[in-house]
């Protein structure tokens, strides 16, 4: 039997569903924008959890990312953050995290300075928000408070020791165990999420708490693998604080994190309920730019469909991802063809020494985009005025160097929304 091809019409297509394509869905939802999201969330598995604003600059670690945004823009008047302001990239922070929250994923507000955060490995880095279940971590190590760090016994890519070692010249009353996880002594290896989504079990919360009290010692904190629940983290985390009575923390494990999967699970279930048409672990085969609308094309189960939309926000993200791909001699945007920012030749995507402070020219290229966020030629020329970017697609910028990827995210998301939602808006 042949499948009919199925129609669709939307204000907006994002397409993407990583951080920069949720925000953007969430933004739009906010503003009665209607909205098709298309996209695999996968990449949301392999964030930490932080949102980070910028961490680094000129290789120096920013305590104050505020006034570092203003340094930036002076030095790089091509970066992602030059087309926004101080206040419309606090608006969107704001605005993300408060629904976050209102949604049952707590997050700390977006304040003036980084918060610095801890790493799996025992690496540390700054950022601006975070979650509530790993808030008391940055509280520890900032005063260096007698801690103890926890693992669990087959539980792979994540070492209390290690963590300890590390950091231990700088925090000598750092202290760790090494114990099994209530009801699977006998399982080897772990998986941080199966034991995430076990302690929403309250049994096995108690019992966790149980075998935590009896080493606790002298600790005045409870340092953790990200593994406390998936759909009500806050719960279990102030469960197992309150059984314990010691403050107790997360530390993000190796991706696919826990905290991660908590993002992509809230944000699909969350933004379909909202009233966005979601469609996720499928891509965007096609886009066609007609006179009259912009038609996405994609196939399901059932066949093909074809989504007739207003506007278009590219989000899909990097290699990693797929939104770039590469070849022997070029880097290529994947599913527009669109132009891109990059370097000439290929001897020249890489510096010789890898750890070189200036970073490497391969991690800067990208789409090129205008105050709007729209793509445009090598000449600064709009491509098509209905077609919108964002995220860690965007050319001139290092957001892994300078710890800026939530930030360029929400940001470029917010402000295309804006322009979408009533052009010409510009930012207070």
């Amino acid at each position: 039997m042949k499948q009919r091809t199925r129609h669709h019409e939307t204000d907006l297509a994002v397409i993407g569903a990583g951080l920069c394509g949720s925000a953007a869905t969430l933004f739009a939802l906010n503003r009665d924008i209607k909205t098709t999201q298309i996209g695999n969330t996968g990449a949301l598995a392999f964030t930490s959890g932080y949102f980070d604003l910028l961490g680094v600059d000129r290789a120096t670690v920013i305590e104050d990312p505020w006034q570092g945004l203003e340094r930036l823009r002076q030095d790089q008047p091509q970066h992602p953050y030059a087309n926004t302001s101080n206040q419309c990239i606090r608006s969107a922070f704001k605005e993300f995290v408060s629904a976050l929250n209102a949604m049952g994923l707590g997050y700390t507000e977006p304040g003036d300075h980084n918060m610095l955060s801890l790493l799996p490995g025992g690496a540390t880095k700054p950022t601006l928000c975070m979650p509530q279940t790993m808030h008391r971590g940055a509280e520890a190590l900032a005063a260096k408070a007698p801690t103890l760090i926890i693992d669990f016994a087959g539980l792979q890519g994540f070492s209390a020791r290690e963590i300890s070692e590390v950091l231990s010249p700088g925090w000598p009353d750092l202290t760790t165990e090494t114990i099994p996880f209530p009801g699977m002594q006998c399982a080897s290896p772990l998986y941080a999420e199966v034991m995430a989504r076990s302690l929403e079990v309250s049994r096995t919360c108690e019992a966790l708490a149980r075998s935590i009290k009896t080493i606790a010692g002298d600790a005045e904190y409870i340092g953790l693998p990200a593994i406390l629940g998936i759909h009500h983290p806050d719960t279990v985390h102030r469960n197992l604080q309150n059984r314990i009575g010691l403050p107790v923390f997360e530390i993000p494990t190796i991706p696919p994190a826990v905290a991660g999967i908590r993002l992509r699970e809230l944000l699909e279930q969350q933004l379909a309920q909202r009233g966005a048409d979601v469609v996720t672990q499928y891509k965007v085969e096609r886009v066609d730019f007609a006179q009259d609308q912009v038609e996405l094309s994609y196939h399901d189960h059932f066949g093909k469909v074809v989504v007739a939309a207003r506007h278009v926000l590219l989000a899909s993200g990097r290699f990693l991802s797929g939104g770039l791909g590469a070849d022997r001699d070029r880097i290529f945007e994947s599913l527009i063809g669109l132009p891109l920012q990059q370097p000439g030749q290929r001897d020249e995507w890489f510096n010789a020494d890898y750890f070189d402070p200036g970073g490497h020219a391969v991690n800067r290229a990208g789409v090129r985009v205008n105050q709007d966020f729209q793509p445009v030629d090598a000449n600064h020329q709009v491509i098509d005025p209905r077609l919108f970017a964002g995220g860690i697609l965007l050319a001139n910028q290092d957001w892994i160097r300078q710890r800026s990827g939530a930030g360029i995210a929400l940001s470029s998301a917010y402000r295309a929304i804006q322009v979408i939602a009533a052009q010409p808006a510009h930012c207070p």
